[in-house]
């Protein structure tokens, strides 16, 4: 993609109105937070405590909307007390322009090194920073500024004390990320029907699995409607691929066809049901009809092998899910100790723990996060002495944009330049113009503030333009409480707002963190966990009696986060404008094709795993060690550009069918599908190593 092709995207997409589900009664009770902080600060102190206030409590209540499955209230606190030593200590740094750059670069390194924890530790560090670059703008003495350190901090508690006092929707979050999972089961069910190798997204399985990590005291609150369900949907899905697999399953024509459907189409109309029940915390109501199919006919069964014990198991999985809500969990073992039926979540310590040491990880120059804290810090830096020098007055608006709108991918950086620069010019032309057609008090400035952030909360997930327009909005009817300068405030945003702007753009064209070149490494990193998944998968059929149910689970659940963290770098890499010539966009796709395939005919063997009881399958282990043996040097391939071969995999293939002559099981058939995938893998890389070593022609101009 060249540069003009990438910048038009990045616009379109910024300009783009997100079409999301809304929250108004939390949107409302983040506003009554505001609207209380700035009330009282108004009637019992002065203007700027109002300001310092409300921009406290505003920090506070965006963090509560970020996507977390932590407690509110602890965000909207966490989010507060940040912002509040953030502003003591830029007031004690801001009497002088050398001190307050040195802290303003640490805490902006600090900032972008935040988000290899996560995404909402990088937006919530962000907008912090942002918000003290305002903050400390207003004029006070050092007991002023603990003063307003404090009114910071108490925003956070009255937003925190609001959560806490008016739930919306308590373990909502929760029951929707279940439900979603069940749906999206649901869903897969039905196109099955008609595509017997359907794909599917195991994002809702993940997100499902990011709820129910929970503390011991939230496991004692769990409604017993969350309790059980994921791990049953995780079940059904390597089921209803099985059964509906014309080479493992029924025929693609035929009466067993025929009965594999309504199987299909009554398994959806089951999980639709308890996901309604779920999402809603009713009581789960099936239609008879869908589970009259879900049993064993009177008149014998119309399935055979494979087939019909996938349909046993789906007969059994149906009836546990319906009947999960009524079934208490026991949590204690066999030997009466007490075991954790649930997810267990890090306690204070222990996320701490994990912040740094992800941190840690990210400590390398040619790690994405550490070059964007260094695009970030130089950015500010350079910003607010550009802008101090200018006779433009408010110096913060340019390190503040520039704080805004660097992420560390190009796409997000590129699109929220746009959009911030639209937003801003729309929120203080509109704020502004009010300003100085009204001319409103403090009170009155004060109530358009807090009309302003309540559009804000209402339309955070539509885009960020809308967003930018309602922030400046409310920043210009706050600045007008302190008696700000309407037309000053005006010129300065505009200008020193593109100045922020253009210099994030410029510092990302400057000092990249490309996600293309590193598609490789995701491959490869894609390719060790299906491999690991494989063996898992073929071990547990060569030595039943050993199987561990948990290192087959282990490798499922981490080569779904290499499947994810590929997808989403490929996403980025579609919309850079650099090529990397070791992988074309073809061999992606085909890659990505192959190592689907791979993944999903493990999948299939997983739900026809023998019991424990079960005779072993001598040559199962040996093409699992012989697929463990060839994996290493595979991985290294897929990293340096190298041919692939799998012969050892072949041979150890070829012995098999040998051995089993002409009654081939389900083991040997899925391994021969494992074998075509990683064929299709190799053909796809080795033809993409082949034309990036071909000449290319002089005449004829650079690919896309």
């Amino acid at each position: 993609m060249t540069w003009s092709h990438a910048l038009k995207e990045t616009a379109r997409t910024g300009l783009a109105i997100e079409r999301t589900r809304t929250e108004p009664l939390v949107a409302v009770r983040a506003a009554c937070g505001v609207a209380l902080v700035v009330g009282v600060a108004l009637w019992l102190g002065s203007p700027t405590l109002a300001v310092s206030a409300a921009f406290g409590a505003f920090s506070a209540g965006i963090a509560t909307f970020q996507r977390s499955w932590r407690p509110r209230p602890w965000l909207a606190l966490a989010a507060a007390s940040g912002l509040a030593v953030s502003t003591f200590l830029g007031y004690l740094a801001a009497a002088h322009t050398l001190t307050f750059v040195i802290m303003l670069a640490v805490w902006t390194l600090m900032t972008g090194m935040s988000w290899a924890v996560g995404p909402v530790s990088g937006l919530v560090s962000t907008q912090m920073v942002a918000v003290m670059l305002i903050t400390v703008t207003l004029p006070t003495s050092t007991m002023g500024a603990l003063g307003h350190a404090l009114l910071v901090g108490l925003g956070g508690v009255v937003q925190a004390a609001l959560i806490v006092i008016f739930p919306v929707r308590p373990w909502g979050v929760q029951r929707d990320a279940l439900a979603d999972a069940l749906a999206g089961v649901a869903d897969y069910a039905r196109r099955l029907r008609y595509d017997p190798v359907a794909p599917f997204d195991p994002k809702p399985l993940m997100e499902a699995r990011g709820a129910a990590a929970l503390t011991p005291r939230q496991a004692r609150r769990r409604p017993r409607q969350l309790r059980g369900y994921r791990v049953l949907a995780e079940r059904i899905r390597p089921v209803l691929a099985s059964l509906a697999d014309p080479v493992v399953g029924a025929p693609e024509e035929g009466p067993e066809r025929d009965r594999v459907r309504e199987l299909l189409a009554a398994t959806g109309t089951v999980l639709d049901s308890v996901a309604h029940a779920i999402r809603h915390g009713t009581p789960v109501r099936v239609p008879s009809e869908a589970m009259s199919v879900l049993r064993m006919p009177e008149d014998g069964p119309k399935l055979s092998g494979a087939a019909r014990r996938a349909a046993l198991r789906l007969f059994s999985l149906v009836a546990d899910v319906v009947e999960a809500s009524d079934e208490p969990v026991e949590e204690v073992s066999a030997e009466g100790r007490t075991v954790h039926r649930f997810l267990p979540r890090p306690g204070i310590a222990g996320t701490a723990a994990m912040a740094l040491r992800a941190v840690h990880r990210e400590a390398r120059w040619s790690s994405p996060v550490l070059r964007h804290a260094v695009r970030l810090c130089a950015v500010s830096v350079s910003g607010y002495l550009l802008s101090t020098a200018l006779p433009l007055g408010h110096a913060y608006w340019a390190p503040l944009t520039s704080t805004m709108v660097l992420r560390p991918d190009f796409a997000q950086t590129y699109s929220r330049g746009v959009a911030r620069f639209l937003g801003t010019l729309a929120g203080v032309l509109v704020g502004g113009g009010v300003v100085a057609l009204v001319h409103p008090g403090p009170s009155v400035s004060a109530a358009l503030a807090v009309l302003a952030v309540l559009a804000m909360y209402l339309l955070l997930r539509t885009g960020f333009i809308v967003t930018s327009a309602c922030v400046s909005a409310y920043v210009v009817f706050l600045l007008s409480i302190a008696g700000e300068a309407w037309g000053q405030t005006v010129q300065a945003r505009v200008a020193l707002t593109l100045l922020g702007g253009l210099l994030a753009m410029v510092a990302y064209a400057v000092f990249p963190a490309w996600e293309t070149p590193r598609l490789r490494d995701r491959l490869a990193n894609w390719l060790a966990a299906n491999g690991a998944f494989a063996t898992a998968v073929f071990d547990a059929y060569a030595h039943p009696a050993d199987r561990r149910p948990r290192q087959v689970r282990d490798a499922l659940l981490d080569a779904r986060a290499a499947r994810a963290a590929w997808e989403q770098s490929e996403a980025q890499a579609h919309r850079e404008p650099v090529r990397h010539r070791g992988l074309s966009r073809a061999a992606a796709r085909a890659a990505q094709t192959a190592l689907s395939m791979m993944g999903r005919t493990v999948m299939l063997l997983e739900a026809h795993l023998p019991e424990r009881d079960a005779a072993p399958t001598e040559e199962a282990g040996e093409f699992a060690a012989a697929l463990r043996r060839a994996m290493p040097e595979a991985v290294e391939a897929v990293r340096k550009r190298r041919p692939l071969n799998w012969e050892a995999v072949r041979r150890s293939l070829e012995r098999w069918r040998e051995k089993s002559g002409d009654r081939p099981g389900v083991a040997l058939r899925d391994a021969g599908q494992l074998m075509d995938a990683l064929d299709d893998l190799a053909e796809a890389l080795n033809r993409s190593a082949r034309q990036s070593h071909t000449p290319r022609d002089p005449s004829q101009g650079e690919s896309p």
